[in-house]
């Protein structure tokens, strides 16, 4: 007997018991069995926090990402062994794409998301707050990775992307995972697993992985731990309410399948470019993965006087979508993930049609292209229509969890967003439309009830992921019956597997703890200009105080000519009466350049170029007469990875720049960047 293993504690284990068998989808042949029978999962838990979290944690946001980029690429160049074991589960090589390299992109987008990121192993939160007015106490929130570990209890239809895309987001944020994957496909994640350890690039202790039952696992769970579960409603709910997830407080996020749906607007016609992107959406949800996604469309809304028309058009895409053995290059749709999954679909499908007819498809037959219907767990597409949607909430209620969705009728936009919401929560819906006032009134009112919309139409159709492609910069979720979690969602994703502290003292113990220069803090001054400085010499705090010019009138007068830009304030004595002028006043953005010229050293050095401005506030008018200086302050430093072997070891720099007059007061508030020359040799 073939065992799948559970990686525990750092090393393979195969449960003990015959376990649970697993067969090929489309042949019906044995592939392992899966058990967890005997797992310490105490000790799993315990080694998670003990061994995988400092592991982590005590890496910056940047090595951390570092590290997700060569696992990327690690299992990139081993993709193909992943495809082959995949076929098994039914899927296409197409189908294939979006769990695999799909789950690859998702290391590779949170790998880049470092940028967004300090060079430490935690974050600030938001900007600063002043608590007084002589600006001495302030507070900062700072984001920490929790001490704890993420469980992930993932659903069968993408063993690959279910897992990558979570740890993907918990491992930048400096926390360990254990990943229990539904067990019908855990194969395939098994397959994975062992070639990211193989690796050797995470650190002992970042990832376990559980194939089988996940036991008692949540009895052990404790207040820093994260728990995600994606899979059906109902058991979301029972994990959710567990005793020791609630005892413990212990963050749970949801991600439920829900009745996702589409919406043709009032004014696309048949024959339309409009028309043919949403035949062509419906059938693509219909049959990508056999229809086993959380995020396909179940509901199919359409304007009444289109009905024939569309479940036509549908019926036609269909029928041109060969299915049967997934290896076949001309098969476009495989079987669903096995005969279980099979029985559920015909189940719900049966309920399904006490309330509506079909219209296309059969649920007893399905002629297959190299492949027998009686080994596999193959069904038909089932398009069903439903001539009135507000008759009975069944079709807005039961999910056939394949290639099933029901066609309904609506009487005017409004109608349509109500049909939309009865599905008590989505995870995205699409609206198809070019009308502007359809499309803004969908949004705003459907809204409430969905994780995401879609606004599909000719102006963004050719490079649209589509109705139902999570992305990792965006987050994934919805609320009511689709769970209300969210997932990925760039820089929001990792933020919740952190802790937030408010954190209330000085300027200067918050410099301290942030490492980002803080106004009114202590600043370190020497006679070497901050600008002779290379990247590694600079430190937080650095600080020049420069020599100071008086602004003249032929210097608002030159500006203008120079730049083009002769506002009236700037130019003409005539039309300041009712302004907030007392006379003609010098451009702000002549202000950031005398600045510059007053902090800037001329002579060739570290800094390689002004990478740009991030902020710029100009606080009081400048009149001809006034003088002004400026105090430039290093306040913050980013490391820059190099994309070429012979690319200049660099980073960037980030510096306060303070402008004041005569009286010391500010006039102009900026933070500009500068790209600096590392020099690893100080």
């Amino acid at each position: 007997m073939i065992k799948l293993g559970n990686y525990i504690s750092g090393q393979w284990i195969s449960g003990s018991g015959e376990g649970q068998a697993l067969f090929n989808a489309v042949n019906g042949e044995y592939i392992a069995s899966a058990s967890t029978e005997g797992i310490d999962f105490e000790a799993a838990l315990r080694y998670a926090r003990i061994t995988g979290n400092p592991n982590l944690r005590k890496l910056s946001f940047h090595d951390r990402g570092r590290m997700l980029k060569a696992l990327a690429i690690y299992l990139s160049e081993r993709k193909e062994k992943f495809y082959d074991i995949s076929y098994q589960t039914g899927a296409t090589r197409a189908d294939s794409w979006i769990d695999i390299e799909g789950g690859f992109g998702n290391l590779f987008s949170y790998a880049s998301l470092r940028r967004k990121f300090p060079d430490e192993p935690f974050c600030t939160d938001g900007s600063v707050v002043h608590l007084s007015k002589g600006k001495n106490f302030i507070g900062q929130h700072i984001m920490i990775p929790k001490e704890g570990v993420a469980i992930h209890i993932n659903a069968f239809n993408f063993p690959v992307w279910g897992m990558l895309e979570k740890c993907a987001v918990n491992w930048l944020a400096g926390v360990p995972a254990i990943v229990k994957p539904a067990t019908v496909t855990s194969f395939l994640t098994e397959a994975v697993v062992r070639e990211i350890i193989a690796s050797g690039i995470l650190p002992d202790g970042a990832l376990q992985l559980v194939c089988g039952s996940a036991g008692n696992m949540l009895d052990f769970v404790q207040s820093q731990d994260v728990v995600t579960f994606t899979g059906s409603a109902s058991t979301g709910l029972k994990l959710k309410s567990h005793p020791v997830i609630l005892q413990n407080s212990v963050p749970f996020n949801m991600e439920a399948d829900s009745l996702n749906c589409i919406v043709l607007g009032e004014d696309v016609l048949p024959g339309s470019a409009n028309w043919d992107f949403f035949i062509k959406e419906v059938r693509k949800e219909m049959t990508v993965k056999a229809g086993q996604k959380c995020t396909a469309i179940r509901r199919i809304f359409v304007p009444e006087n289109r009905m024939e028309d569309v479940w036509k058009s549908i019926s036609k895409a269909l029928s041109g979508t060969l299915i049967g053995n997934p290896r076949n290059e001309k098969v476009r749709m495989g079987s669903l993930a096995g005969e279980t999954q099979k029985k559920e679909v015909l189940t719900q499908v049966k309920k399904l049609l006490e309330h509506a007819e079909l219209v296309y498809g059969s649920v007893e037959t399905v002629e297959l292209l190299d492949a027998d219907n009686s080994k596999g767990a193959f069904i038909s597409p089932l398009l069903l229509k439903k001539d009135n949607p507000f008759e009975s909430t069944a079709v807005h209620d039961i999910e056939a969890f394949g290639p099933v969705s029901t066609l309904m009728p609506y009487k005017n936009s409004d109608e349509a967003i109500v049909l939309a919401k009865m599905g008590k929560g989505s995870l995205c819906s699409t609206i198809v439309t070019d009308d502007a006032d359809t499309m803004k009134n969908y949004v705003l009112n459907a809204g409430t009830h969905h994780g995401r919309i879609l606004i599909l139409n000719t102006s963004c159709a050719a490079e649209s992921t589509g109705h139902g492609s999570p992305l990792p910069m965006l987050v994934h979720g919805g609320p009511g019956r689709a769970g209300g979690g969210e997932e990925m969602g760039g820089v929001r994703g990792v933020l919740h597997y952190m802790q937030r502290v408010a954190v209330q003292g000085s300027p200067g113990a918050i410099t301290n703890v942030s490492q980002v220069y803080q106004q009114h803090a202590p600043t370190l001054q020497d006679e070497t200009h901050p600008f002779r400085k290379y990247y590694d010499e600079l430190q937080i705090g650095d600080t020049l105080l420069t020599h100071k010019r008086t602004v003249t009138e032929a210097d608002v007068s030159n500006f203008a000519n120079l730049s083009w830009d002769h506002f009236y304030a700037h130019t003409d004595h005539t039309s300041l009466e009712g302004t907030l002028f007392e006379k003609p006043v010098a451009h702000g953005y002549f202000i950031l350049s005398a600045a510059a010229g007053l902090f800037v050293d001329a002579k060739k050095g570290p800094v390689l170029l002004n990478y740009g401005l991030e902020e710029c506030r100009f606080l009081k008018p400048v009149y001809a007469g006034s003088t002004i200086g400026v105090q430039l302050t290093c306040k913050e430093k980013i490391p820059q990875d190099p994309r070429e072997p012979n690319d200049i070891p660099r980073g960037i720099v980030k510096w306060l720049v303070e402008v004041k007059d005569e009286t010391g007061e500010l006039v102009a508030l900026a933070t500009i960047l500068t790209m600096v020359r590392r020099n690893d040799m100080v």
